[in-house]
């Protein structure tokens, strides 16, 4: 449990004068390790970890004065509600590093009246205080107007004000509803921060039986691409048919649970009632949440139904190209370990780009601005210098000015042109994720198509036909690989512009604009999903062949074009069956560990551990299950496509006789030969 000013509190700090009425202010304090988005956009990337007092100071960074001091102390919140905070990207007021919340009551003038008598109020007083700030006798009225120390501190702890305290605490209704909002975001930030404590427990406490999951999933993965080999029509059938019965079983308890809320007072709750909430539970007490489960689990069924309906034939057809592309998988076994490769580099790439994005959006130098106690002073967000402050005219003209840190930035080209550079290294990211899944694929189509063009299978396979076919994409075919990155990554790049654009213009009115921008957004889809259709058979082309990017291209088009029966046939059909496939492996590893987190299996039912909220293992179980099993699958598929083009290939350059016979298996031959009378 965290200590109680280790969390987010607000408590009374000093009482000032309005239309006659002592109005009290407030203190606000923060935990070291509380998220400030604000240091993402302006500062080092310490802001993350560390609050940022009013000189610019980290709170609790080792190797510095406040290395002991972890907690932010505002003399005066209010002042945060104040308009010049959205342009100083500072609340105005002093700010703080102190080493613990205030654990008694106290107000400067008594502070005054028992230092003639004793020293030890001052001593513990003076720790709210300006550093180097030691005139405790200093009248009341000057300390207040330089904010050398807050005319109050109280003890702080986690609170939650009511309505009716917060009336009895502030005399102004104007100020009630401004603390009312900050004691209810403030209090919103304990409860985020409440629930990722439970989440982290609650993976400390489950990670060894999520890791026996994911092994689980990686177990049936293996022994589903086993079978394949042997029972490739038995098996995909029964996925099939057990992926419509589980999804029918599913809607099945929906609907129990839907009826059963029905009837219950208080389920008729919208979502949109209650809005958001961290604890997800309690959408799953709602009878409108259950509906909307019912609702997309009977369209899903309804989909899959009329799909396997109306292409049977063509079902039947991909099946039997599936088991031709099985007995390739279980010649080249490695090919299915090479998805960790690709892992493992996509984790060095995501690495990379956000310690590239965190040093930059921190790499300004700090701002500081007059912060003026009278609202017309001249001089007021205007930059200056905290060394030469003192020595200037401001403060003879504002009477108690501030020079107060606001910010990291800068004036420097470097500092302009920084969004310029985000978008670049944003740009360099999809290129290298691009250029990743490029290289994965023309690997696995190299090795693949090793595998078709052998005379004498399995006599003729290359030896380590993946190791080679690696090294050739590495050795010859870097540049088309980039190209071909590079071009998806511009049209991703153009998509991402358009989704921030499209946010920023929720809330227009201009309906011509939306319009426009929802067509956009939609051709770019389009054409993002036909690049990467054409840049897939593009890289086979260039496994099998060796030429160039474009000339690729052009070849898979052409040669797709003049095959266009057999594409229509088997492209979206065989990637349906694999869809399947990973759907019936994350569902039945899904309902197994539902069973087992929700203490429903009796035999260990005294393992289960303890958790507080079962659907934080259970969404990480289905969902690494499914990865695990997109992994298997993502070489089948693309050991399919490029069959396929093999194929195309093959009756283009062969006619079957002696001397230009076919490479293809007589298997191979008739089941393909099938899609042009379908």
């Amino acid at each position: 449990m965290p200590r109680p000013c280790d969390s987010l509190s607000v408590g009374v700090n000093h009482f000032r004068e309005q239309g006659g009425v002592q109005v009290p202010t407030y203190t606000l304090q923060l935990d070291s390790d509380t998220p400030l988005w604000m240091a993402w956009l302006h500062g080092d990337p310490r802001k993350v970890i560390y609050p940022t007092d009013s000189y610019g100071q980290f709170c609790g960074q080792k190797g510095t004065p406040n290395a002991k001091k972890s907690i932010l102390f505002y003399f005066n919140i209010l002042k945060c509600a104040n308009p010049a905070v959205l342009i100083n990207l500072q609340c105005p007021t002093t700010q703080m590093c102190v080493s613990k919340c205030p654990d008694r009551f106290a107000t400067y003038t008594d502070m005054q009246l028992q230092y003639q008598i004793t020293a030890a109020p001052w001593e513990y007083y003076r720790r709210f205080c300006k550093p180097g700030f030691n005139n405790p006798t200093k009248p009341v009225a000057q300390v207040l107007r330089d904010e050398d120390c807050p005319s109050m501190i109280v003890p702080s702890r986690p609170c939650k004000y009511s309505k009716k305290k917060l009336q009895q605490l502030a005399g102004n209704k104007e100020e009630v509803m401004i603390l009312n909002d900050l004691v209810y975001q403030s209090y919103s930030l304990v409860d985020a921060k409440e629930v990722g404590m439970k989440i982290v427990e609650d993976y400390a406490a489950s990670w060894n039986w999520i890791l026996i999951g994911l092994v689980i999933a990686l177990v049936v993965s293996l022994i589903f691409i086993l079978l394949l080999r042997f029972t490739a029509g038995l098996l995909l059938w029964f996925t099939i048919i057990a992926v419509i019965l589980v999804i029918a079983y599913g809607i099945w308890h929906c609907y129990l649970e839907f009826s059963l809320l029905r009837q219950q007072p208080g389920a008729d709750v919208t979502i949109v009632d209650i809005g958001f909430q961290t604890d997800v539970t309690v959408y799953l007490h709602l009878s409108q949440t259950w509906l909307i489960f019912l609702i997309a689990l009977c369209t899903i069924e309804a989909s899959i139904l009329i799909i396997l309906i109306f292409l049977r034939k063509r079902v039947r057809i991909a099946i039997a190209l599936l088991r031709e592309g099985s007995k390739a998988v279980s010649y080249i076994m490695s090919t299915l370990f090479y998805p960790i490769i690709t892992f493992l580099l996509l984790a060095i790439c995501i690495s990379y780009f956000s310690v590239t994005s965190v040093f930059l959006a921190s790499s300004g130098d700090a701002i500081y601005k007059v912060m003026a106690a009278e609202p017309n002073c001249m001089y007021a967000n205007k930059t200056c210098d905290p060394e030469t402050f003192n020595k200037t005219n401001v403060s003879k003209t504002c009477p108690g000015a501030q020079c107060t840190f606001a910010f990291y930035g800068g004036e420097t080209p470097y500092h302009r042109y920084l969004f310029i550079l985000q978008l670049s290294n944003l740009l360099i990211f999809l290129w290298l994720v691009n250029f990743i899944i490029a290289l994965g694929q023309c690997t696995l189509a190299g090795a693949f198509a090793s595998y078709y063009w052998a005379r004498r299978k399995p006599q003729d396979i290359p030896t380590c036909p993946l190791f080679s076919s690696f090294s050739r994409a590495i050795r010859y075919h870097t540049g088309s690989l980039a190209f071909g990155a590079l071009i998806l990554a511009l049209v991703q790049m153009a998509r991402i512009i358009l989704e921030y654009l499209d946010s920023k213009l929720k809330g227009a009115s201009n309906v011509a604009a939306r319009f426009l921008l929802c067509c956009l957004k939609c051709c770019f889809w389009c054409l993002e999903r036909f690049i990467k259709f054409m840049n897939r058979n593009a890289y086979i082309m260039i496994a099998i062949y060796g030429k160039c990017f474009c000339t690729s291209a052009r070849d898979a088009f052409c040669l797709l074009m003049r095959n266009v029966v057999r594409v229509a046939v088997l492209d979206r059909v065989t990637d349906f069956l694999l869809f399947l496939g990973k759907v019936l492996i994350a569902g039945s590893v899904g309902v197994i560990a539902f069973f087992f987190f929700t203490h429903k299996i009796p035999i260990v039912q005294e393992d289960v551990p303890t958790l507080h909220y079962y659907w934080v293992p259970l969404l990480t179980v289905i969902c690494g299950s499914y990865l695990i099993a997109h992994g298997f699958f993502s070489v089948y598929a693309m050991c399919v496509d490029t069959l396929f083009l093999c194929f195309c290939e093959d009756l283009e350059r062969n006619d079957g006789s002696p001397e230009k016979p076919f490479l293809m298996s007589a298997e191979l031959h008739s089941i393909l030969r099938k899609t042009e009378h379908h």
